[in-house]
């Protein structure tokens, strides 16, 4: 039990699986926060392309799901007729969490919204992989300007925590290498195609359990991958890539034969995005390899995400969980959340005296 409590006043820019997911961890577990972390978090706004409330008193997480689902948020006292860009400039908030939908080409409409908060004073919270795979370096010196954290653990393999073992467990060591398994639907593509099923029937199926979008060319031709892998090189090993710069191949090209071929050879086929030192430079790949059996990466079958990190100190270490859904990309909302706890809690207590 906590001795105070520091209340976190949350405007929400999206509600899709990830604003929802975000918003059910609060709605079942916030009275956990408050009693073993001293942290009460309050939604106090919401906005969508559709529809915006706002309540400064703070809107029930449990309340906003329900009106979200019947489409009733303009039955909520606090209904705006706000735009994103209206209640940026205009809530009095503590944290913006961003999670509008991802546009790897532009970053926009997320990176002005981020760049808006800042400029107002207000911590960011991004599961958005555009803005951080385009502009990282720009938005974390404008949150350093601003005295702001900036988050976005929530960008790559979703809840488990990826960056932050790179940045700061690990951090002391110098990365050499980052190799892992960074899109879900690709490996639960090429799993099913290793029990038979070819590439058209394993990608229906993927897009009928959700794990594949209508259109599933991101996901498939590797761009999503490629994302995340500047993400990793820009925030791991301080490059300035963009997606752009990641040589990429898809898993289009992958038939049966092929995966049966890896089989009969000991091997299985998986979407590899690598990061690596290449003298001064840093680079970056996303491309289809067959590893042998006994690779740490080879036995994540399904949706899971993995990632190995090599390192001079500690040689490989290989972390594997989650890599999408709303609820696990919520708690990574929720873990950057209290890693600014923790900070603005050391930053705000006095400095030791000796007698």
């Amino acid at each position: 039990m906590t001795s105070g409590i520091s209340m976190y006043r949350l405007a929400l820019v999206g509600f899709g699986s990830v604003g929802r997911g975000f918003a059910e961890i609060l709605s079942l577990h916030r009275q956990r926060f408050v009693d073993r972390y001293g942290v009460d978090v309050q939604i106090v706004a919401a906005c969508t392309r559709r529809w915006c409330v706002y309540d400064p008193n703070g809107i029930d997480a449990a309340t906003l799901l329900r009106a979200a689902a019947s489409d009733a948020i303009g039955e909520l006292p606090g209904a705006r007729a706000w735009n994103t860009d209206q209640m940026i400039a205009q809530v009095d908030a503590d944290v913006l969490v961003e999670a509008s939908p991802t546009d790897m080409m532009t970053g926009e409409p997320a990176t002005t919204y981020i760049r808006a908060a800042i400029a107002r004073g207000m911590h960011v919270i991004t599961a958005n992989k555009g803005p951080i795979a385009l502009y990282f370096a720009e938005l974390r010196r404008l949150a350093e300007e601003r005295g702001v954290t900036l988050g976005f653990e929530a960008t790559v393999m979703s809840g488990t925590p990826a960056l932050r073992l790179g940045w700061s467990d690990l951090a002391g060591c110098d990365i050499q290498e980052v190799r892992g398994i960074v899109n879900g639907t690709t490996n639960f593509i090429l799993t099913r195609m290793e029990r038979g099923m070819d590439y058209a029937s394993a990608l229906a199926e993927a897009q009928r359990l959700g794990y594949a979008e209508t259109d599933p060319t991101g996901d498939v031709e590797g761009h999503d991958a490629a994302g995340k892998a500047a993400i990793l090189a820009n925030v791991l090993m301080d490059a300035r890539l963009t997606p752009a710069d990641v040589e990429c191949e898809g898993i289009t090209g992958i038939t049966r034969e092929m995966v049966a071929a890896a089989a009969a050879a000991g091997e299985r086929w998986k979407l590899i995005a690598r990061v690596w030192r290449d003298g001064p430079t840093v680079r970056a790949a996303v491309r289809p390899l067959r590893l042998m059996i006994a690779h740490p990466l080879s036995s994540v079958d399904g949706a899971t995400n993995a990632l190995a990190i090599t390192t001079d100190l500690l040689g490989d270490v290989t972390i594997i969980g989650p890599g999408a859904g709303g609820v696990a990309t919520g708690f990574a909302i929720l873990s950057d959340l209290l890693a600014l706890h923790r900070v603005r809690r050391t930053e705000n207590q006095e400095p030791r005296t000796e007698n």
